[in-house]
């Protein structure tokens, strides 16, 4: 267990979830259900052996962080994967509900074993990585993780047409899945820029020169970066827009931002028992780039 702060929230909660999932404890030191809660949950994280981080946020000292993820009572949990909350409940649940509660989201404990296999050297040539990814998604239609990574590797080969097929079984769960919704705005931003004729880039940069905050523009200059695959880039746009309306259009930015780091996430690679996968170093730089604005 170990108490966050705004200072270390980002390394300790943001980044490590991007490994581990993290379970968010907040509480104050005067709320008694806390206190029955508070043992409950540190005797969970001991039993479960490292499938789950559990980190305790003080709600008294630490309001900004309370009033970002919207705490109106505590005790209140939130689990953290990927580097965004996926699910939480209020209240002092007994131990089982709390175990149930996990779950529903963390991954099986692995047997030794799987752990030996993990090790073994795998082909990093794109054209067996997608027959392979294509094998697995016909073997197991409802693996999200090998969709995600097969329809994401046919767009990154310029397979638009194929991976829209590859993609049509799961249309339907973008709503929640997140990762699949950051696959549908990458492909829709392919058939926006479809649409645009010659000439659309250099039009774009004109508006944005002569007003910076024509978000419109800068939006679909960002569209544009994405589909050429200069990541970077377009995030650099949408923080553009972030940094002067955190909220434009819906949020449009903010969850445009996050599709385009799930889709430069490289899938983890394999590794022992006990270790921790590194994380992207530039997917590092732009998700701590992303906490601060939102928290700002």
């Amino acid at each position: 267990m170990i108490d966050v702060t705004i200072a270390n929230f980002e390394a300790e909660v943001v980044a490590a979830s991007m490994t581990t999932p993290v379970l968010i404890d907040f509480w104050a030191p005067w709320c008694g259900p806390c206190k029955s809660l508070g043992p409950i949950l540190e005797k969970v994280e001991v039993e479960y052996a490292g499938r789950f981080k559990l980190v305790k946020i003080d709600s008294d000292q630490e309001q900004q962080l309370g009033a970002a993820f919207g705490i109106r009572s505590i005790p209140t949990c939130i689990l953290m994967m990927n580097g965004q909350p996926v699910d939480g409940f209020a209240g002092a649940l007994p131990e089982g509900k709390v175990k149930e509660f996990l779950d529903k989201h963390l991954p099986p404990a692995g047997e030794p074993e799987e752990a030996e296999l993990a090790l073994e050297e795998e082909s990093t040539d794109p054209a067996d990585v997608l027959e392979k990814l294509q094998h697995a998604v016909a073997a197991n239609p409802a693996d999200d993780n090998a969709r995600f990574d097969y329809v994401k590797l046919l767009l990154q080969m310029g397979r638009e047409d194929d991976a829209k097929v590859a993609f049509a079984p799961v249309i339907a769960q973008t709503t929640v899945v997140r990762r699949f919704d950051s696959l549908k705005r990458w492909m829709d931003a392919m058939d926006f820029v479809a649409t645009q004729g010659a000439g659309a880039a250099a039009a774009l940069d004109a508006r944005i020169a002569a007003n910076k905050r024509d978000f419109e523009a800068r939006f679909d200059k960002a569209r544009g970066l994405m589909v050429q695959q200069r990541w970077t880039e377009a995030l650099d746009e949408l923080l553009e827009i972030l940094m002067r309306d955190k909220a434009w259009n819906e949020e449009l930015a903010r969850k445009t931002y996050i599709a385009i780091l799930d889709i430069m996430e490289a899938p983890k690679p394999k590794v022992a028992d006990g270790q921790i996968p590194p994380e992207d170093p530039a997917v590092a730089t732009y998700r701590r780039r992303l906490s601060s604005v939102i928290l700002s």
